[in-house]
């Protein structure tokens, strides 16, 4: 029996698929952690399981039925899962339970539970007799939770920014058209991750010059699916909503954010006649406090996730005000090489390199001819 942490290439391998399986379940296990779990065998991988909905089983039950079902008995093998198993009853009896019962031999974790309730996992499976590897790819796990770890800490949503551009970090041609800057295999990327946020925001600029729907687009949606909440960051309300596709298509799933003058007008209580919400936020135009607004999303309309798909400036926005929890960024093989084009991120001025806004990538993959980074703050 022992705790160490593990260090062999297969270990790395099983626990990679295991974080892979996690990643499924981003979006509907809200509030929950993204766990995932493999069944190994004899250096094969012969069940898997990951937690899929807020309310159903667990990564390690739903790995341990996947052997039921192909009639594989548990017993001796080896288990790797993202996060230590739980060891108290909540919504599902704990897993420590379900691995202690199938006389599993071995349990890998990438990374212990920082939930004080639900901890205590690993000490409860080395009791039994289970040995017990622990940390291995750590990082990776970690980022798994970090979504959990903010909805324990703070008000906020996980809020993720989106953002797409080309070598010399343009975002748009100078006269801005809503053209497609990366590939279609991106742009599929970018409407998953809608089918995984409970709204989708933009700024005041975007809404104006490009009149988006905001909707994902999958050729196939989960069963149920409701499409994302529209929020619009503006101080410059519509005059005519009829014009605008959110407005004419879901009023009701439609907000506004935007000064105090402004939630106050004639404007703003047209477009509240038609269903779309209108919420004040404190600051000035064109420098907002958006922290109320987002704290509003959560817990008066059950979102834990958000898109911000603005602009440069709206996306500077947020990483000044602490609200980029992840950024998403594709960079597409082109160069415009206009000086006048629309940057990334923008809107700071006088800057020295000390001062830059530091972030680590935790991702990588391509997409397609782009390549998609995943960065969270250093």
């Amino acid at each position: 029996m022992s705790i160490w942490k593990a260090t062999s290439s297969r270990d790395e391998e099983f626990m990679a698929r295991a974080i892979e399986l996690a990643r499924r379940g981003r979006g509907p296990t809200a509030p929950n952690p993204c766990v995932g779990a493999v069944l190994v065998s004899n250096d094969t991988v012969v069940a898997e399981g990951w937690h899929t909905r807020v309310g159903e089983l667990h990564a390690e039950r739903e790995c341990l039925a996947d052997a039921r079902d192909k009639g594989i008995n548990p017993q001796g093998m080896t288990m790797y899962v993202t996060l230590e198993p739980c060891n108290h009853h909540g919504r599902t009896p704990p897993c420590t339970e379900a691995i202690i019962e199938a006389d599993i031999a071995r349990v890998v974790i990438g990374t212990r539970d920082p939930n004080p309730v639900a901890a205590g996992g690993i000490e409860k499976l080395v009791e039994h007799g289970i040995n017990v590897e622990s940390g291995i790819l750590e990082q990776d796990c970690k980022d798994l939770i970090a979504d959990f770890l903010l909805w324990q800490t703070s008000h906020s949503p996980y809020n993720i920014i989106k953002m797409a551009a080309t070598l010399d970090g343009k975002i748009a041609s100078r006269f801005r058209k809503p053209e497609p800057v990366s590939c279609p295999e991106s742009f599929r990327k970018v409407h998953e991750l809608r089918s995984q946020v409970g709204a989708v925001v933009i700024g005041g600029g975007t809404f104006h010059a490009d009149n988006p729907s905001l909707t994902c687009r999958l050729d196939k949606l989960p069963e149920g699916f409701t499409q994302p909440y529209a929020v619009i960051v503006t101080s410059r309300l519509p005059e005519n909503p009829e014009d605008f596709t959110l407005l004419s298509s879901r009023p009701e799933r439609t907000i506004f954010m935007t000064t105090e003058d402004a939630a106050r007008s004639d404007l703003a209580d047209g477009l509240r006649k038609r269903g779309t919400r209108v919420w004040p936020l404190p600051g000035e135009s064109g420098c907002l406090n958006l922290s109320s607004g987002f704290e509003r999303l959560r817990y008066e309309l059950g979102c834990h996730y958000t898109l911000c798909e603005g602009g440069g400036q709206f996306a500077m926005t947020c990483i000044e005000q602490g609200l980029a929890d992840e950024i998403v960024h594709f960079v597409t093989p082109r160069v415009l090489g206009d000086n006048s084009a629309p940057a990334a991120y923008s809107g700071r001025e006088d800057v020295p390199m000390a001062d830059a806004v530091n972030f680590r990538i935790s991702r990588l993959e391509a997409t397609g001819t782009d390549i998609m980074l995943t960065l969270r703050p250093e």
